[in-house]
C-alpha cells in the first residue's frame, strides 16, 4: 500500500511538470518513486532511465538474497524478475528494461545478484573504474545516452554510495567510496545536463549518524544537484584587442 501511494504522488508530479524528490528510509522507496515514473513516462511515450549511485546492485530477489531483506530487492523486482508478490497497482507497467540501468559506484555484490546482473546486461560503473578514469567519462556516457534517446532520468542516491569517513550515518557502510568532490562533481553534471526529471535519496539512518555530518552532507549534494556550486565564477569580460602596431585597442 506505501509503495503505491508514493508511485501515485510521484506519477501525480511529474504530471503537474514537477520534479518530485523522494527523501526517507531504505532503498526500496524506489519500488514506488520509480514505479510512478515509469507510468508518467509510459503514458508520454517515453524510456525510463534510472543512475542507481549505490555501493550495492540491490537486484537481490527472494531467491537470491542472503538476507532476505527487501532494501536489497527493488531493482530485480522493478526490472521483473520472478519471486515477487504484487507489489504494484493495477494496470502493471511493463517492467523497466535492466539495459536502462546503471549502476553508478558498485563496490559490494552478492553471488547470486552479480549473475543477475551480468545475465541482465544491467549497466556498470564500478570503482575501479572509477579509480582509473575518475567520475567524468563514465558519467558522461551515461548522460550521452539518456540525452540521444530522449529519455526521462531518474536518479536514485543511497547515502552508502559515499565513503563512511564523509557519510557514516547508514547502516550498510562499504568502505572505499566516493569522495566528497567527486560526488559534488557527479551532482554538478547531473545538473548542467537538464536531464534529472524525478531524484531518489535514500538510506539515510539519523540514529547512526555523527552530530548530522551525513545529512549536511545530503543536503549540500542535493543542492549541487538543483544548481548551487561552490564557487559561482561570473563569465569574464571579453575585451576585443586590434593587432596595431602601435599598441591602440
Amino acid at each position: 500500500a506505501w509503495t503505491r501511494a508514493l508511485s501515485r504522488s510521484v506519477e501525480a508530479a511529474l504530471g503537474a511538470g514537477s520534479l518530485p524528490l523522494a527523501a526517507g528510509g531504505d532503498h526500496s522507496l524506489s519500488l514506488g518513486s520509480v514505479d510512478g515514473a515509469m507510468r508518467h513516462c509510459a503514458r508520454d511515450g517515453r524510456p525510463l532511465f534510472v543512475l542507481w549511485l549505490d555501493a550495492h546492485a540491490d537486484f537481490n530477489t527472494p531467491e537470491t538474497s542472503p538476507s532476505g531483506n527487501v532494501h536489497g530487492m527493488p531493482l530485480a523486482a522493478l526490472c521483473g524478475e520472478p519471486g515477487f508478490p504484487s507489489l504494484f497497482a493495477e494496470p502493471v507497467p511493463a517492467p523497466l528494461p535492466p539495459a536502462n540501468v546503471h549502476l553508478f559506484g558498485l563496490r559490494s555484490i552478492d553471488a547470486g545478484e552479480r549473475a543477475l546482473v551480468t545475465a541482465r546486461r544491467v549497466g556498470v560503473t564500478d570503482m575501479r573504474t572509477i579509480d582509473e578514469f575518475g567520475v567524468v567519462a563514465p558519467l558522461r556516457r551515461v548522460l550521452d545516452r539518456v540525452a540521444r534517446d530522449g529519455a526521462h532520468l531518474h536518479v536514485s542516491l543511497d547515502v552508502d554510495f559515499l565513503d563512511p569517513s564523509i557519510a557514516p550515518g547508514v547502516g550498510t557502510t562499504v568502505p572505499g567510496g566516493a569522495t566528497f568532490r567527486e560526488a559534488h562533481l557527479i551532482m554538478e553534471m547531473l545538473h548542467d545536463s537538464g536531464l534529472v526529471r524525478s531524484l531518489d535519496v535514500v538510506e539515510l539512518n539519523p540514529f547512526l549518524d555523527e552530530r548530522g555530518r551525513s545529512a549536511r552532507v545530503l543536503v549540500e549534494l542535493v543542492a549541487s544537484l538543483f544548481g548551487r556550486r561552490i564557487l559561482d565564477r561570473p563569465a569574464p569580460a571579453i575585451e576585443a584587442v586590434s593587432s596595431d602596431p602601435a599598441g591602440r585597442r
